[in-house]
């Protein structure tokens, strides 16, 4: 991969930025100037210019810039005491504030600076065994949604898009997010992929999705790679690529609408399977101890067996060679959720 200097990572809910409120400051500042201007104007007579002649409304505003900021050239001077009294008690104190303006933004700006840095650092320390997905788009978004619902904390899902749309929308979820294009240069690495569990190719181009797994599955042979492809055809392309699970969306998306022209009530079954924490749940388990060796049909009937996953291989219930479960399998079985109760009006 291309080296390069390293992407910005953008972290949810940062502290306030100093830059918020330096428009503010500037407005201030300004006001500052205003008012010494409206100061030697007023009591023009009190000043002279270099040359000794009167002060007009220009040299009332360059007056009051060069003495708030502390230049102070001297070329236009009070000459009566009123008008030395009226800059000690008015001109002076405006000065000093504006001096606090200037310091306390600078100061505050460098704190802000380091503030991010630091918390960056922190942030890549603890950056291991976490979820990078590739796209924050439709099925991007779909994907985070299914990941937090059962439990997975936020702080361990990292989003990766070139849009900053969409990593604003990704830190307003609570995701930390890079704006990078993960088929692009280094992106993949600033994400972590050496140290991520699990990769989840998301994007909206097949072509994209191929680099993007290859050179995850270059960088971390042992992450589990999940990548979405458009085309049917290009899904052999996903596994020899490196993909350990190939999801075809627009495939899946027509079996669902040819299944609902035939059988609406299935698709709304297969939609509570697919709507994590709701109706029923497909969960996948570590065979207990005490059911190692038992029939399927003599396991607990309140979550029927669909499928085993036995030594990387996904064996069907109607499958000859599940017999029994053995030591090390994953069970895949069927749940019944509680349905969400209505929130009562008015509350």
């Amino acid at each position: 991969m291309s080296a390069g200097p390293r992407s910005l990572v953008s972290l949810p809910s940062p502290p306030p930025s100093a830059l918020a409120g330096l428009g503010k400051r500037i407005v201030r500042g300004l006001g500052l100037v205003a008012f010494v201007a409206l100061v030697a104007y007023v009591d023009r007579e009190g000043y002279r210019d270099a040359a000794g002649g009167p002060v007009s409304l220009l040299d009332a505003f360059y007056y009051a810039t060069v003495s708030i900021t502390t230049t102070g050239y001297g070329d236009i001077i009070p000459v009566t005491d009123r008008t030395r009294l009226l800059t000690t008690v008015l001109v002076t104190p405006a000065r000093i504030l504006f001096l606090v303006l200037l310091v306390s933004t600078t100061v505050e700006v460098l704190a802000e600076s380091s503030r991010r840095a630091f918390r960056e650092r922190s942030w890549r320390r603890k950056l291991r065994d976490h979820i990078i997905v590739c796209g924050y788009g439709t099925k991007g978004r779909s994907a985070v949604d299914t990941l937090l619902a059962p439990g997975t904390a936020a702080d361990r899902v990292l989003v990766l898009d070139p849009s900053p749309r969409a990593v604003a929308e990704a830190n307003r979820a609570g995701l930390a997010a890079i704006e990078a294009d993960a088929a692009r240069g280094r992106a993949l690495e600033d994400a972590g992929v050496r140290e991520a569990r699990t990769v989840v190719v998301a994007t909206n181009r097949d072509d994209s999705s191929v680099l993007i797994t290859l050179t995850a599955r270059e960088h971390n042979p042992r992450a589990t790679i999940i990548a979405a492809v458009r085309e049917e055809e290009n899904r052999h392309l996903r596994h020899q690529s490196g993909a350990d699970s190939v999801i075809t969306s627009s495939s899946a998306g027509g079996r669902l609408l040819g299944t609902a022209a035939v059988s609406p009530q299935v698709v709304e079954v297969l939609e509570g399977l697919l709507t994590v924490d709701s109706g029923l749940d497909v969960v996948e388990r570590e065979v207990a101890s005490d059911q190692v060796g038992a029939a399927l049909r003599d396991l607990p009937a309140g979550e029927p067996v669909v499928a085993v996953v036995r030594e990387g291989r996904l064996l069907r219930f109607d499958d000859a060679a599940l017999a029994e479960p053995r030591a090390g399998d994953r069970l895949v079985s069927l749940r019944s959720m509680p349905e969400p109760h209505p929130q009562p009006s008015g509350a």
